[in-house]
């Protein structure tokens, strides 16, 4: 997966558990580089739209039904934007700090999926990909940065579309 086609722009949504309340002192750091590192990602090569709420970002936006969890969507151009985004600066730092912050899952927590360009996906349509990645491994529905689909095969918005 590199460039999509014209007409697809490529989702992602992670997901994380805290170890302590958003709010607490072992956050801190973490919460302090929220606002420099979604800058970051806004004025990015192939950054197209990323999930907020009034608070500039998306630690309060519940997912999954689990008040422990914090949720992190964005949509880009294609998979090559999105990964030196991640593994480049202050987001590496972060991502190098992870454990610090948010306990070890074993199940899946990051998914891709392709989307028509301009739809803006919903936390209900990412919890619904992450859920069926978590139950059918990678497929063209959602899938990961290891093992991923061309937006030629995307799956329909709705499954049941």
């Amino acid at each position: 997966m590199t460039h999509a086609p014209v007409g697809h722009e490529l989702a992602q949504v992670n997901i994380a558990r805290l170890k302590f309340p958003v709010d607490s002192p072992e956050l801190k750091d973490f919460v302090d580089a929220l606002d420099p590192v979604n800058a970051v990602a806004d004025a990015a090569d192939g950054f197209v739209w990323r999930l907020e709420s009034d608070s500039g970002n998306a630690t309060d936006i519940p997912v999954l039904g689990d008040e422990w969890l914090i949720i992190n969507m964005s949509v880009w151009r294609d998979s090559n934007a999105l990964t030196a985004f991640m593994y480049q600066g202050q987001h590496r730092e972060l991502l190098a700090r992870r454990r610090e912050w948010f306990e070890r899952v074993s199940e899946a927590m990051a998914a891709l999926w392709w989307v028509p360009a301009g739809h803006r996906p919903t936390v209900a349509e990412a919890e619904e990909r992450l859920l069926h990645l978590r139950a059918h491994g990678p497929t063209p529905y959602a899938f990961t940065l290891r093992t991923s689909f061309p937006a030629q095969e995307a799956v329909a918005v709705s499954r049941s579309a």
